[in-house]
C-alpha cells in the first residue's frame, strides 16, 4: 500500500502528495492525536494544542491574520507524515525535503500561496517562543536564553482531543473567512 487512510476517508500518498485531498478536518483530527516531544513528555500535550496557541500568540501580538493562520498551520505535514524530532530531522535531508514541500502545498491550498521570507521569519519566531515554554513545561529543561514574553495565558492541562479537534477546527473557521 502506497497511501495512509486520513480520518475522513482519503487514500494520500504522502511520497506524491495529492493538494485536493488536503482536508483541515484530517489535519485538526491528527494533530489533536499527536504528542508533542514524540511522546517524550511528563504529561499529554498535542500538537494540535501547540498549533492553537502559536495562532493566539501570533494574533495577541497583532500579526496578519495570513501569518496567524500559518501559525495554526505550521506543523500541518504532521498529519500526514508524523513528526520527527529536530535533532533526528536534521540528520535526514529527503525527509526535510519531503516535508518543506509538503507544507508549501498546505500553505498553497490553504492560504492562497506560499509564505514570503518575512512570514516565515514571523512563524519561526511564534514556534520558537512556544517550543522554549514547551521545553520548560513538558520536560523541566531549562531552555537557553531568556524566556520569551507572551500575549497567552499557557495551559498545559490534559485536553480531550474532540476538544482540541473543535478548537482548531473553530480557529481555522475564524482565520480563513
Amino acid at each position: 500500500m502506497s497511501y495512509i487512510t486520513t480520518y475522513t476517508g482519503k487514500h494520500f500518498d504522502p511520497t506524491a502528495p495529492d493538494a485536493s485531498l488536503f482536508d483541515v478536518r484530517d489535519i485538526a483530527h491528527a494533530l489533536s492525536l499527536t504528542c508533542r516531544g514524540n511522546g517524550h513528555v511528563k504529561t499529554f500535550f498535542s500538537v494540535g494544542q501547540h498549533c492553537i496557541n502559536c495562532a493566539l500568540e501570533a494574533e495577541l501580538r497583532g500579526f496578519p491574520t495570513r501569518v496567524v493562520l500559518a501559525c495554526l498551520l505550521h506543523d500541518a505535514s504532521e498529519a500526514y507524515m508524523s513528526d520527527v524530532p529536530r535533532p533526528f530531522k536534521h540528520a535526514l535531508p529527503s525527509y526535510v525535503e519531503a516535508e518543506e514541500k509538503l507544507l508549501e502545498m498546505i500553505y498553497e491550498k490553504f492560504l492562497g500561496s506560499s509564505l514570503s521570507e518575512e512570514e516565515q521569519k514571523l512563524v519561526k519566531i511564534i514556534d520558537d517562543d512556544l517550543l522554549y515554554y514547551d521545553l520548560k513545561v513538558l520536560l523541566g529543561e531549562t531552555p537557553a536564553g531568556e524566556a520569551p514574553n507572551l500575549k497567552i495565558e499557557l495551559d498545559y492541562t490534559v485536553q480531550p482531543f474532540e476538544k482540541v479537534e473543535a478548537q482548531y477546527l473553530k480557529l481555522y473557521e475564524r482565520l480563513s473567512q
